[in-house]
């Protein structure tokens, strides 16, 4: 006789030291069409980079995998203690196909944040129980299908944007793609003089590296140089036959040489020869600079929409860096000489999530 099939939910952590139970999660992430901030690689690659732990959610009933909540304990003097699904992405969220187990894995991740004294739960993307809050309107995804040859990607770009683009194959500048030391140089010197230069603190290098270790082929780095000096520079990340640029950023050379340019659409070229069939241009804030950027090259927002829970008597950190009251410290940073901002960068960054 058949033992009866079990219709009880039941919620465990996931135990990342059992591959096999990994395997089965990432599984499931691959069925469900979650994102790759939903694979327990990234949880991983964040544990190992920055030291914030891997907190999974597995919903079951019985022996079938049936909900997921990827999560990330963030730790920060400053900025306090959450849970972010999933930390230092822009997606996560819970899969679930039933909405009462999406509420469910919402209170567990409540449960789980009140005995680890983390004053917030971040979900960004998916879905969450009614009472949580609710934000929305701020960001916007932008992603469209590849052409199908180099000369048609190109004429894909909007005219004024393509000109740009051409001004950049012009000029005298090489590129390189992999994920040897060389390469992680390149790029962590790139990307942090970059992001120095917008007023925000860099993430330690040891993040690049786990996610380039642990996802293996499904990333990479792409950078354009001028007579061997590296002038912009892309960690790319590749899941579901979609490339993401993911970590990338230019010096101040760079932009009179469109280097940043060159790079992105040398991005859209090789990610269609690898096999990729959609380029996926990120999150930005609406009104940015980056927001214009991206729609000026002929992609169109789609909104985004997050959840957050904070604890009874607590309010839900705020690490926007856009906000108007991080303005000043934005300006000092900005007048930062370098090497103090690399310094001191990671140390904040690895808080932020």
């Amino acid at each position: 006789m058949n033992a009866p099939i079990s219709h009880t939910a039941t919620i465990r952590q996931a135990d990342f030291g059992d591959q096999a139970e990994v395997a089965r999660i990432e599984r499931f992430v691959a069925e469900r069409g979650g994102s790759v901030f939903h694979r327990p690689a990234w949880l991983q690659a964040v544990e190992r980079g920055t030291g914030n732990s891997a907190v999974g959610l597995m919903l079951e009933r019985g022996c079938c995998l049936e909900g997921w909540l990827p999560l990330s304990e963030i730790h920060s003097a400053l900025f306090g203690r959450a849970l972010v699904s999933s930390g230092f992405g822009v997606g996560g969220g819970v899969l679930a196909a039933r909405t009462e187990d999406a509420e469910k894995l919402c209170r567990a991740a409540q449960e789980i944040a009140l005995r680890r004294s983390a004053s917030t739960v971040e979900l960004r993307g998916g879905t969450a129980s009614p009472d949580w809050l609710v934000i929305d309107g701020k960001h916007a995804n932008f992603a469209a299908d590849l052409a199908e040859d180099d000369d048609a990607q190109l004429l894909a770009i909007p005219r004024k944007a393509r000109a740009e683009v051409r001004k950049g194959l012009a000029n005298d500048l090489s590129v390189s793609i992999g994920s040897d030391g060389q390469e992680r140089s390149a790029h962590y010197a790139v990307y942090a003089e970059s992001v120095r230069n917008l007023g925000t603190p860099v993430f330690p290098r040891s993040l690049f590296d786990a996610v380039l270790d642990i996802f293996g082929d499904d990333a990479d780095i792409l950078t354009v140089h001028q007579q061997g000096v590296p002038m912009a520079s892309v960690l790319s990340l590749y899941h579901d036959d979609t490339v993401m640029p993911f970590w990338g950023g230019g010096t101040w050379a760079a932009r009179h040489l469109r280097a940043n340019e060159r790079m992105y659409y040398e991005l859209m070229c090789h990610a269609r020869r690898t096999g990729c069939v959609r380029f996926d241009f990120g999150r930005s804030k609406v009104g940015s600079g980056p927001f214009a950027f991206k729609k000026n090259w002929g992609f169109e927002p789609q909104p985004l929409t997050y959840f957050t829970w904070s604890a009874p008597g607590t309010a839900a950190r705020n690490v926007d860096p856009t906000d108007e009251g991080y303005s000043a410290k934005i300006a000092l940073w900005k007048r930062l000489p370098l090497p103090i901002a690399n310094r001191l960068g990671p140390w904040i960054a690895r808080g932020l999530g």
